[in-house]
């Protein structure tokens, strides 16, 4: 996943890449003779978003920061098309007003007009709709086959992540290589979007952390080189609903661990959804080490998929059953229907990941899942995944405002 983004900052604003411009393929604006060349010059403005409208040599731009702007494009303008993952100008393509269409990503620069709500193009640097599609589902099967686990350790000096994930027979300790070209994000307080992750540093990342990377893994599965890494600090919650402000958005839950009350955010980026008793009743069941006719030692584990979920919500497991049996959490919610705070009631039992709130007290929430009561009579300890349902990367939406990850 505002005017967040700079232009040598567009990777999450242009479909998920990096684009930088150089200044000299600017048209420049020349001075009126005998006056003050600055103080001649009009404002100049760029803006980067999605051609709502094209009519004539107009173009109805909604930018990435929520303004509709028109975009006057004149005959001498260039227009130039990139492909995704460009990241100068050097091999992009001239083409015409004609050419582009509605859903097209473009930056624009140019004069600012008059009336200071409209803008006079000196140069339109555009990437197709269609090529970015194909660029975010590229994304997508690379975050898909890349990994994910709770942080235990790091080492600047080596510029390494250690991280666990589960395995058949319990944790597994996995070593991520970083590099000077390592792309680094980090979850924003209070944002459930990937869009709205901030770029990072590998000194961000701590113990205790959530973790996930693009890149290469080893043959072996022990070592992964990262391409990308987008990590965060997420609260597990387990507790029961105290109230409830469906005008607000909010919920208030006791914690089951700390004994304290907890304000939780609902906004639409949140996953909120309830389990049929039956469904509840299952997992129970295979958490306790049960098998569907009830024969124990058929489960396995007493733990939900962790991070290493894939970004889109989805998981390897199937029917619902991760490795050897255990509950995989991704799989089972993707068949549950959503739920809004009103079918919430006080005393519903609910697993809550949320990320750390900017007020005290305060979380917004990922991932809710209410109806859980057997499940956490079985399990006491269980939490879910903060990658499960919304909280993984993604490469956002057609218009630049990505959704971390569906």
């Amino acid at each position: 996943m505002p005017s967040r983004r700079t232009i040598a900052q567009l990777l999450l604003a242009i479909g998920g890449f990096a684009l930088m411009f150089s200044v000299a393929t600017i048209p420049c604006i020349a001075a009126t003779p005998g006056n003050d060349a600055s103080a001649q010059q009009p404002a100049v403005e760029k803006q980067v978003g999605t051609i709502k409208t094209i009519s004539g040599n107009t173009l109805t731009l909604a930018t990435d920061t929520g303004v509709v702007v028109t975009v006057q494009v004149p005959d001498n303008a260039r227009i130039l098309r990139i492909e995704p993952g460009q990241t100068t100008l050097k091999d992009a393509a001239t083409i015409h007003l004609e050419d582009l269409q509605p859903g097209d990503r473009i930056l624009v620069r140019g004069r600012l007009a008059d009336d200071s709500k409209s803008i006079v193009a000196g140069i339109v640097v555009a990437m197709k709709h269609g090529d970015v599609q194909a660029r975010q589902q590229e994304e997508r099967e690379e975050w898909q086959r890349g990994i994910g686990g709770l942080v235990s350790a790091v080492d600047p000096a080596a510029a390494t992540i250690t991280i666990s994930v589960a395995a058949p027979g319990g944790k597994k300790f996995i070593t991520i290589h970083t590099t000077k070209t390592t792309d680094f994000r980090r979850y924003a307080p209070d944002s459930v979007k990937f869009d709205d992750a901030k770029p990072s540093t590998l000194d961000a990342i701590k113990p205790g952390d959530q973790l996930r990377a693009r890149g290469d893994r080893s043959a072996d599965g022990s070592e992964f080189s990262a391409q990308a890494i987008v990590s965060g600090s997420f609260r597990n919650i387990a507790g029961t609903v105290q109230s409830t402000d469906a005008a607000a958005g909010t919920l208030t839950v006791k914690d089951l661990a700390s004994k304290k009350d907890v304000v939780v955010r609902i906004t639409a980026d949140s996953d909120v959804r309830k389990l049929p008793p039956q469904v509840a009743q299952f997992i129970a069941m295979r958490l306790r080490g049960a098998g569907p006719g009830g024969h124990p030692g058929a489960g396995g584990g007493a733990s939900a998929r962790p991070a290493g979920g894939s970004p889109n919500g989805s998981a390897p497991g199937r029917g619902g059953m991760g490795r050897g049996g255990a509950p995989d959490f991704e799989q089972i919610l993707n068949h549950m229907p959503r739920a809004q705070i009103s079918d919430l009631q006080k005393g519903d039992a609910v697993m809550i990941v949320s990320t750390e709130g900017a007020q005290s007290g305060a979380v917004t929430a990922i991932t809710l899942l209410a109806g859980v009561e057997p499940i956490l009579e079985a399990s006491p300890g269980q939490t879910l995944s903060p990658w499960s349902l919304g909280g993984a990367p993604s490469t956002g939406d057609d218009t630049g405002g990505g959704t971390p990850p569906q």
